[in-house]
């Protein structure tokens, strides 16, 4: 059991770590340009969600482009309006991680990640180096997926495991629960995803249990703008605030709708990893299509629960 967990361990930091080299690598290749559309892009709620959305493509971290857009509230270059389309246009976002994920690449990463290694350590040029982590971050996906599924069989022999599955299969809100505080502990909300991946592959999970993992981590995820914020402006608060809350409300929603979402996603796909990816897509477009037009009175509902008295 103890090896099992180390191994567990081991692939979660190697997910984590090509996280963060994905994430280095699209921030080199783009300089500071990231910034710089966050600031230029987001004079409308409209303008704010598109730039929102693209960045966090770029970045493949909503959780990275929360925190950069609560760093220029706090100084003042960004409105907390402006930061609302922003964070509606992350959650769809991050929903391309989640496809990525999903890719069956199987003996191709070992090239990948050769090509990826000598980009890295021979390439005398930014471009070439942001490629080469890029393609190393992506190789490290890949492994870490491949290592979750073949460790969940193993792991779901040990009572505690294959009682902790079955209460997740019987209780969408033992499945929330288990998202929102293993992302928040990890900071990743793919990673849990990814785990959940790993499970549904080998019919360890239903698929509507997966989905409630899923929207645990859209909760949990929140945290790291909340650490963010704090000690920042008020402003920034608010913004932390309202991701929050938007993700909360999203999830209370949407709960009882999970059996309906599970469903859909069957009929698109055959593969329980593709059937969840699916879901993240439908739920964070639904949610921020939906909120979009009424940014003005999202806000006003943000300060009249925040706001502080004048």
């Amino acid at each position: 059991m103890v090896q099992l967990l180390i191994w567990f361990s081991v692939y979660t930091g190697i997910f984590l770590l090509g996280m963060f080299m994905m994430k280095a690598g699209f921030y080199t290749l783009s300089g500071h340009r990231l910034k710089h559309w966050l600031l230029r892009f987001t004079g409308t709620p409209w303008q704010g969600f598109l730039t929102g959305t693209v960045t966090t493509a770029l970045m493949q971290s909503s959780s990275a482009v929360m925190v950069i857009t609560v760093g220029l509230v706090s100084t003042g270059y960004l409105t907390f309006r402006q930061s609302i389309g922003i964070i509606l246009g992350s959650n769809i976002g991050s929903t391309i991680t989640t496809e990525i994920m999903t890719l069956h690449v199987g003996d191709n990463v070992i090239p990948l990640l050769f090509v990826g290694a000598i980009l890295v350590f021979f390439g005398r040029y930014r471009p070439a180096y942001s490629i080469g982590m890029i393609m190393v971050g992506l190789a490290s996906l890949f492994f870490a997926m491949n290592g979750f599924s073949q460790l969940s069989k193993p792991l779901a022999a040990y009572p505690i495991i294959d009682e902790w599955l079955k209460k997740t299969n019987n209780s969408p809100l033992a499945g929330i629960m288990i998202g929102i505080i293993f992302t928040a502990i990890i900071h990743s909300s793919a990673a849990m995803i990814g785990i959940a991946m790993g499970f549904l592959n080998e019919h360890l999970l239903t698929l509507p249990a997966g989905i409630a993992i899923l929207l645990g981590a859209n909760i949990g995820t929140c945290i790291t703008g909340l650490l963010a914020s704090i000690g920042s402006a008020y402003e920034a608060k608010l913004t932390a605030y309202t991701h929050l809350w938007f993700n909360v409300i999203g999830v209370i929603i949407f709960y009882f709708f999970i059996d309906p979402l599970a469903f859909v996603a069957g009929k698109l796909s055959n593969s329980p990893d593709v059937q969840l990816a699916h879901v993240s897509v439908l739920f964070n477009v639904i949610c921020s299509l939906a909120a979009l037009p009424f940014v003005r009175w999202i806000e006003a509902a943000i300060l009249f629960f925040h706001g502080r008295r004048f």
